[in-house]
Parts: C-alpha cells; sequence; structure tokens
C-alpha cells in the first residue's frame, strides 16, 4: 500500500507534472499540445506523461500516429482519485497554469497536424516571450 501511495505521491510533486494535470482538466489533449504549451522537449513531455501514466492518473489512447491523453477515469490505483481531486481544486490563482490555459487557447486553434509539423512556432508571434522559459529549469 505504501508503495502504491509513493509512486502517485511522487508523480504529483513536480511542477511540470502538475502542469500537465491541470492542461488535462479541460479534456482530452495530443502529446503535441502539451509540448506547446509546456514548451518543453517533447522526450521530456514523453517522460512526465510516462511518470503520470504509471501512477495511475492519466489514460491515453492511440489515434493514427498521435496519442492522446486524459485524466484517469477510473480508478487503477485506488489513490489516484484523492490525488487528481486536490490537484483540481489546488492553483486557481496560479499565475503558470492561468499562462498555460492562455497558450492552451491558442493551441486549441491550431490543427493538431499543423502544430505536431511545426511545433511551438504554429501558434504565431502572439505567444509572449515570457512563456517561451520553461518551468522549474529545464532546458525546452
Amino acid at each position: 500500500m505504501l508503495e502504491t501511495f509513493e509512486t502517485v505521491a511522487k508523480a504529483v510533486a513536480d511542477p511540470s507534472r502538475v502542469r500537465i494535470l491541470k492542461l488535462l482538466e479541460s479534456g482530452e489533449l495530443c502529446v503535441c499540445q502539451i509540448t506547446a504549451v509546456l514548451n518543453l522537449a517533447p522526450a521530456t513531455v514523453s517522460k512526465h506523461l510516462a511518470g503520470l501514466k504509471t501512477a495511475g492518473l492519466l489514460q491515453q489512447r492511440r489515434d493514427g500516429k498521435w496519442v492522446y491523453y486524459r485524466l484517469a477515469e477510473r480508478a487503477l490505483n485506488s489513490y489516484a482519485p484523492s490525488f487528481l481531486a486536490l490537484v483540481g481544486s489546488a492553483l486557481g490563482d496560479d499565475p503558470t497554469t492561468a499562462e498555460d490555459r492562455r497558450v492552451l487557447a491558442m493551441v486549441n486553434a491550431v490543427p493538431v497536424q499543423l502544430l505536431c509539423d511545426q511545433g511551438r512556432s504554429a501558434l504565431g508571434p502572439n505567444v509572449q516571450a515570457a512563456n517561451a522559459t520553461p518551468c522549474c529549469g529545464e532546458s525546452p
């Protein structure tokens, strides 16, 4: 039991992973969309997504060459629903998650194919340079 709890606790202990969970509150997203919002390397985002999925916090589906993630709808880990509820009720006034929501609105306006092909540059000049700095000292 402690190991199961620890797996989920470690998954939500990373700020980038919390940002991913907050993004997915609005619904399912493709890896390309998450990568564009967070402005992190695709490999870094994939690593975070794998950790969240292993912890039972996310589910995925494949649609052609795209992989979509969503918050877990069924309890694959008995502690996951409690952690998802905690994250869901937190950070409502956080500037980083507010900026993520702003960028997500722009990302959602771009076709997934274009976003996957062009990355963050598909968003155009409307993305402020301030958001170009990754959180937590991670490199883009």
